[in-house]
């Protein structure tokens, strides 16, 4: 952890002597008690700046902190703000999410923000008082679905894995697994939440699967093995059929636990399936 300390305490200096930086937090692993850091982790870094294109069109300014190796930009997976990415000669990775200065004002009501900042930050650099703004934020469990969003999820999988049926019927076979494997499983990870928090209202199930492993259902864990997919039609098949299985199974004891009507016709969607895939 001394190499990390280390980097820290350059990206603070490097912030403290530049004018358009104006904060600079750890966030994620590096700044929380609840599964902290290991030796895998990434460093995420919320930088609060003038201009973020600044930082997101030119990457030179990564060499400050070591010799980058790759670096790229995406969307930040909250708040879609821009965010570089940069892995060094070192093998340490970084994400700078690069927040606009203006966004300093809502980052501690935003309810996504909110989600990150509950789980722990660290201040950096602070010329805006932004610290006082956050130490009021806390993790707050996600309320449960009610029947319009449960309703949503369940007809928008039972339609895609119809879909995904139809797809590779067709010979699509990417198509047909990359929605089995990656689309139903997105829509499979909400419900698995749902199912949880329907017994344990105060469990915390993160996000988009973060930390499966220990809290969704552990029935569901051991038959999510059958439910992906080599590149082959016979058995993207096969696993289309666990995962609408496993699926349906969560879905009907999810709506009993959280007394919420079944809308979906199972059988008169098996019964296309089973005509599509025969």
């Amino acid at each position: 952890m001394d190499n990390i300390e280390s980097l820290l305490a350059a990206i603070a200096m490097w912030g403290r002597q530049r004018h358009d930086i104006h904060a600079a937090l750890v966030v994620g692993s590096h700044a929380r008690a609840d599964v902290p850091a290991d030796q895998w982790s990434d460093i995420d870094i919320v930088l609060v700046v003038d201009d973020p294109m600044t930082y997101a069109a030119d990457a030179s300014w990564l060499a400050t902190f070591g010799r980058p190796l790759l670096t790229f930009t995406e969307p930040t997976a909250v708040g879609g703000f821009i965010e570089r990415r940069v892995l060094f000669d070192t093998g340490q990775d970084v994400d700078f999410a690069l927040l606009p200065s203006d966004a300093a004002e809502q980052i501690g009501t935003d309810p996504e923000a909110a989600a990150v900042l509950g789980r722990g930050f660290r201040v950096l650099v602070d010329k805006v008082n932004l610290e006082r703004r956050l130490p009021s934020v806390a993790l707050v469990p996600p309320a449960p679905p009610d029947a319009a969003v449960f309703g949503n999820l369940t007809h928008d999988f039972w339609y895609h894995a119809l879909w995904t049926a139809k797809k590779l019927r067709r010979g699509e076979v990417w198509t047909a697994k990359e929605c089995c494997d990656c689309y139903l499983k997105t829509l499979l990870v909400r419900l698995l939440a749902w199912h949880a928090q329907a017994s344990h209202p105060q469990m915390d199930t993160w996000h988009s699967g973060r930390f499966l492993e220990r809290w969704a259902d552990r029935q569901a864990l051991h038959d999510l093995r059958s439910a992906y997919a080599s590149y082959d039609a016979d058995d993207v098949a096969r696993a289309l059929w666990a995962t609408v299985n496993l699926f349906e199974r969560l879905e009907r004891e999810c709506a009993e636990r959280l007394g919420l009507e079944l809308t979906v016709a199972h059988d008169g969607i098996r019964k296309h399936l089973r005509a599509v895939l025969a």
